[in-house]
C-alpha cells in the first residue's frame, strides 16, 4: 500500500477520536497478510466523560485488551463450525438433540443453524437472565432459556439474538466435549496460533488490564429504550457499565464477552481470510469457512434492530451500497460489537481489520466519522480477485 493511504486511514481514526465519544480507539489492519497499521490512541482507563480530568489515567496501547461485546458471536460461531468440521455435531441438528430439556414449549424444531442465523424465534433475553450473580451459575441461565417460549416458529422471521443464542451454543459445546467453550477456544484456536487474549473473559488477575467502557451518548427515549432493553436484557445505558464489572469480565458469555487486542482479533479474521491456515497452522478447512460465511438472509428487515441486515451462520455480511464496513463491500464477512467495535475480512481486497472502541453512544452527530473511516479503508485498498479457496470444490469424502 502507498504510505499516503496508510496515513489517510489513521487520520480518519484521529478524526473519530476528536469526536470525543471514544475515550480509547485501537485499529489493526492487515493487507495481503502483512500488518500495515497496529496503533491505539486515548486512555484505556481514566478517560471517561464522568471521570475527573485530573484523575489517574492509563494510556491505550496496541497491547490493550478490549471487551468486544457482540463481535464475540463470530468467534463462537467458528467454534461451532469447528465441531461440525470434525463431525461432532451437524449444523442442522435440533438443539434438543444435545440439550433435551430445551424442547419444552414447542422449541424442539429449533436447530443450530436457526440460532447462528438469528432465526430461532427466541431473540429476547428472558427476564432475570442477565443478573451478574447468574454468570457463575450457567445451569440457572440454561434453565431460564429452556423454560422460555418462542415468539414465532423457528426459521420464519429474522431477529437478532443479542445474548440468548450464545448460552445455547456454549452449552452444546460443553455437552459434546465435556469442556466449557472457553477451554475449547483456548485449546483449539488460541494456543495453536499463540494468541494471548481472544477468549471469553479474562483471569481474575487480568481484569485491570481490560480497557474500560463508557456510555457517551444521549439517553435513549421510548420506544428505543424499551426495544433495546428487551434485546439486551438491561437498559442500553447500563450495558456499558456491566461490561466493566469483574463478574462480567471473568464469566463466560459466548455472545458478548470475548476480550481481545485489536491485533489478536485481526489475526482471527486473517486466519479465515487465508482459508483456515495461518503461520503454518491449519485450524479450519476452506469448506468450513465457505459454509460459515454463506448468506442466510438478504434485504430482510431484522425485527430486533429495525433495518435490513445480511447474515450468514455467525457473521454480519457487507453490502454493495451500504453496510457496517463501508460501501462496495458485498464480499465482506465480520461482526459488530455494541455499536462501534468491528472486526471483518474482505476477500476481494485481501484485508483483515479490527477496530476497537470504548465509547458506547447510540446515535451521535459525529457518527459519519466512523463511516468515513470504513470508507477510507475500502478506498485505500482496490478490489482484486477473490482467493481460489472461496470457489466451491468437490464434496468432502464420506
Amino acid at each position: 500500500m502507498d504510505a499516503r493511504d496508510v496515513a489517510s486511514i489513521w487520520d480518519s481514526v484521529l478524526q473519530l477520536y476528536k469526536a470525543r465519544v471514544h475515550p480509547a480507539i485501537a485499529l489493526c489492519m492487515r493487507r495481503r497478510g502483512e500488518v500495515i497499521i497496529d496503533r491505539a490512541i486515548g486512555y484505556a482507563k481514566g478517560g471517561g466523560p464522568d471521570e475527573p480530568e485530573a484523575g489517574p489515567k492509563v494510556l491505550a496501547t496496541p497491547d490493550t485488551p478490549f471487551n468486544t461485546f457482540s463481535a464475540s458471536k463470530a468467534v463462537t460461531a467458528m467454534v461451532i463450525h469447528l465441531l461440525d468440521q470434525r463431525r461432532e455435531l451437524h449444523i442442522d441438528d435440533p438443539i434438543c438433540e444435545y440439550i433435551p430439556e430445551f424442547a419444552a414449549h414447542g422449541k424442539r424444531w429449533i436447530t443450530i443453524r436457526h440460532v447462528l442465523a438469528h432465526r430461532a424465534g427466541i431473540p429476547n433475553v428472558p427476564a432475570g437472565a442477565m443478573r451478574m450473580d447468574l454468570l457463575a451459575e450457567p445451569k440457572e441461565i440454561l434453565q431460564i432459556l429452556c423454560e422460555s417460549k418462542p415468539l414465532w416458529r423457528a426459521g420464519r422471521r429474522l431477529a437478532y439474538h443479542a445474548i440468548s443464542g450464545g448460552f445455547l451454543l456454549g452449552e452444546i459445546v460443553k455437552r459434546i466435549t465435556g469442556k466449557n467453550i472457553r477451554e475449547v477456544l483456548g485449546e483449539e484456536i488460541c494456543a495453536p496460533l499463540g494468541l494471548r487474549w481472544l477468549n471469553y473473559g479474562v483471569a481474575a488477575g487480568d481484569v485491570d488490564q481490560v480497557a474500560d467502557n463508557h456510555f457517551t451518548g444521549l439517553p435513549l427515549l421510548p420506544p428505543l429504550q424499551s426495544m433495546f432493553q428487551r434485546v439486551l436484557g438491561v437498559p442500553f445505558e447500563r450495558a456499558a457499565e456491566l461490561g466493566n464489572d469483574p463478574r462480567y469480565l471473568t464469566g463466560v458469555i459466548p455472545s458478548a464477552n470475548v476480550v481481545a487486542t485489536a491485533n489478536d482479533m485481526c489475526r482471527f479474521y486473517q486466519l479465515l481470510l487465508a482459508g483456515g491456515e495461518l503461520d503454518g497452522v491449519r485450524i479450519f478447512e476452506p469448506r468450513t469457512i465457505r459454509r460459515a460465511i454463506a448468506e442466510q438472509s438478504y434485504l430482510e428487515v431484522d425485527l430486533s434492530i429495525g433495518m435490513p441486515i445480511r447474515y450468514s451462520m455467525g457473521f454480519m455480511l457487507g453490502g454493495k451500497w451500504l453496510s457496517f464496513y463501508g460501501p462496495d463491500t458485498e464480499h465482506v464477512f465480520g461482526h459488530v460489537g455494541f455499536i462501534n467495535v468491528m472486526g471483518w475480512a474482505d476477500p476481494a481486497r485481501d484485508i483483515s481489520v479490527s477496530l476497537m472502541t470504548t465509547g458506547k453512544p447510540f446515535l451521535y452527530p459525529e457518527l459519519r466519522r466512523l463511516f468515513d473511516l470504513t470508507k477510507q479503508i475500502g478506498k485505500s485498498c482496490p478490489k482484486g480477485k477473490r482467493p481460489d479457496w472461496l470457489a466451491p470444490s468437490s464434496p468432502r469424502p464420506a
